[in-house]
């Protein structure tokens, strides 16, 4: 028996990942990076082109005879159409492509097309209908219209919060309650302590899209449930399973998709306001003589939009990060698997690189890193667990 030492079980955790699967993830979450400076490029690339190609134009034109819903509604709908049909190879390569030559994704090419079909059919008719909310409020409120947008958002999130889990997640995944056995049985204890119902912990077909270890939490009210992919259930210990479905229930139980509710209709406050602002600017620059009122301009509006929001993300990600400790604290306090909880992240650490520079993390990083997540479970252990364990040099790992 020797002292604890949360720092060398940390080490030894991160280290047992081996110097290859650590510079491969590296490598991808470098590039993952570098794909967001692209993808803004691609996405002025086809803004230019939708509105050089006169598209919105001439479809403006031929809806002038329609009401100012059917007309604004259509024409934003055709533009999301486009645009998504016009970024297809990069999508391709990004989410596809590139999952599976790092090994991350087995899923088909026609599953996936299939799936982006869905996905392409939705943003056509939900973005149409945003937007179609948006040039209303430029049209009655003048040029206060981004003070109101935040309402907008806020109403859009909590309609996608109440539905996704009835209505859209459905469509790309199938959810089944958990199967009788050992992790029902332990999860569903665990869910009582948090005064959850047992009906509301799924598992789904995850390993459809990806190889990616995870769970989440999504919807409100009757909505709500905490949802596993299938992943965990099959490449994971029963104590893993419950540390990772602690992790989810304290998201669930902390209230943590309230912040979102609050503090995204903000973003949008400001993000619309800069946008009302550098609209003419931009729009000279793309080459469009439309007003920030008339829904031709919408490709100008998105990329605006769509460039901030690119800026915003070390605001964004912050605060994302703070909820995933907060979660990780919770699955500590009430699971008490600490090793598990360590192990469990590391199943992560191949699309998530575990030892970031500080300035990447913050800048790029949606979750703490793992190397700091599997640190704190370890003080955790040290604080909780008694200061005599054994040797931290070779602790269980995946």
């Amino acid at each position: 028996m020797t002292t604890f030492n949360p720092e060398a079980a940390t080490s030894a955790y991160i280290d047992g990942l081996g110097a290859d699967a650590l510079a491969k993830a590296a490598d991808y979450t470098i590039g993952n990076h570098w794909l967001l400076l692209w993808g803004l490029l691609v996405s002025a690339l086809v803004t230019w082109i939708i509105i050089r190609s006169g598209l919105l134009d001439r479809l403006a034109g031929k809806l002038s005879a329609r009401g100012f819903v059917v007309r604004t509604w259509i024409i934003c709908a055709v533009f999301f159409l486009v645009s998504t049909i016009l970024t297809l190879p990069w999508t391709l390569y990004t989410d596809h492509f590139r999952q599976h030559a790092y090994d991350l994704s087995s899923q088909p090419l026609g599953d996936f097309l299939m799936q982006g079909g869905i996905s392409l059919v939705m943003s056509a008719i939900f973005g149409g209908l945003f937007f179609l909310g948006i040039y209303a409020l430029i049209r009655k409120t003048g040029r206060r219209w981004w003070v109101w947008s935040g309402g907008l958002a806020a109403a859009t999130i909590l309609a996608l919060l109440l539905l996704g889990p009835v209505l859209i997640e459905p469509l790309f995944n199938e959810y089944k309650p958990l199967p009788d056995g050992e992790v029902k049985v332990a999860l569903v204890a665990m869910a009582q302590e948090a005064g959850i119902s047992e009906d509301r912990i799924f598992v789904y077909d995850g390993s459809r899209q990806s190889e990616n270890f995870t769970a989440n939490v999504s919807g409100i009210g009757g909505s709500a449930r905490i949802a596993i992919s299938d992943v965990a259930l099959t490449s994971a210990s029963l104590d893993e399973v419950k540390a990772v479905t602690g992790h989810e229930i304290g998201h669930y139980v902390l209230g943590h998709i309230w912040r979102y509710v609050i503090i995204f209709p903000l973003l949008a406050i400001a993000l619309f306001f800069l946008a009302d602002r550098l609209y003419p600017r931009f729009a000279k620059l793309f080459g469009s003589d439309a007003e920030i009122s008339d829904p031709r301009g919408l490709p100008v509006l998105i990329f605006i939009v769509s460039l901030f929001s690119l800026l915003t993300q070390p605001i964004t990600n912050a605060m994302t990060r703070i909820g995933e400790r907060e979660a990780d604290a919770y699955s500590l306090e009430h699971a008490k698997l600490p090793d598990a909880l360590a192990s469990a992240l590391l199943k992560t650490a191949e699309y998530r690189y575990a030892r970031p520079h500080p300035a990447q993390e913050m800048i790029f990083y949606t979750h703490p890193s793992v190397e700091k997540r599997v640190r704190n479970a370890m003080e955790w252990k040290a604080a909780n667990m008694g200061s005599e364990e054994p040797s931290a040099e070779t602790p269980d790992a995946p």
